[in-house]
């Protein structure tokens, strides 16, 4: 079985983040970058799938610029067959991405398309579904992990109060979450590997963005604590306080 696995190249999530002088941007300056958390998963699920099928092949796409191919490189050493980089902008608009990333995998042979449910960093929760709408593939999204049957993928998906089964005919586009496909660490004999693995960078489709960045902007300060009082005194007007001023009661 053929998998497809769109990744992208995000902040590390335990970096701190600030915003840079021109306002519409992050300052870099130190700052980790890494395969998106969900993305992980996804690539998880697509070896696991290759490795309990006994073959297959695992094909890693990401659309950015050349500092993606580290993000490429991980999920190689991980166990990914080949990579394929898109070079192009990435933007806000998840229909311009969509779209980009339909161009090149409308024409790959393969039996699932992965994503991760989400990017990290944007928290749209878009592309998947897009593309699977523009390559006519149905698309199952939230899915905490499947089993493939044929001609059909069952999908587990974690609802409030229980789990849901959906059943899809392939090929098929499935956005992964958090579940057990906890990624695997690149061994050292992984990530030599790695490095002769085949990786194509190739211009992008162009798909101007629609959606502009006006700015960013910092969480303000946290205001400092007060002390109303000590003993059972200080409760009345702790309950005002929290009545009248913070609004939690």
């Amino acid at each position: 079985m053929n998998v497809i696995v769109c990744i992208k190249r995000v902040p590390d999530t335990e970096a701190r983040i600030r915003v840079d002088g021109s306002g519409t941007g992050i300052d870099k300056t130190g700052i980790k970058f890494d395969m998106s958390p969900y993305d992980a998963f996804a690539v998880e699920a697509a070896l696991r799938l290759k490795e309990a099928a006994g073959e297959g092949d695992v094909t890693l796409v990401t659309l950015g610029d050349s500092s993606s191919q580290e993000t490429l490189r991980k999920g190689l050493a991980m166990g990914a067959d080949r990579a394929v980089l898109l070079t192009g902008d990435v933007s806000l608009d998840g229909l311009s991405t969509a779209k980009t990333l339909a161009a090149e995998l409308d024409g790959m042979d393969a039996e699932l398309f992965l994503f991760g449910v989400k990017a990290a960093d944007d928290d749209q929760q878009q592309v998947g579904p897009m593309v699977g709408a523009l390559t006519g593939r149905p698309c199952v999204s939230g899915v905490s992990r499947f089993e493939v049957n044929g001609g059909t993928a069952t999908c587990h998906r974690e609802v409030e109060g229980g789990s849901e089964v959906v059943e899809v005919d392939l090929p098929a586009v499935l956005c992964m979450t958090k579940g057990p496909n906890e990624p695997r660490l690149a061994a050292l004999k992984g990530i030599m590997a790695a490095k002769k693995k085949p990786l194509e960078e190739k211009p992008a489709a162009e798909n101007p963005s629609r959606v502009r960045l006006v700015g960013l902007s910092e969480p303000p300060a946290r205001a400092a604590g007060r002390i109303v009082g000590e003993g059972a005194d200080a409760v009345p007007e702790l309950v005002r306080l929290l009545r009248e001023e913070a609004n939690a009661i």
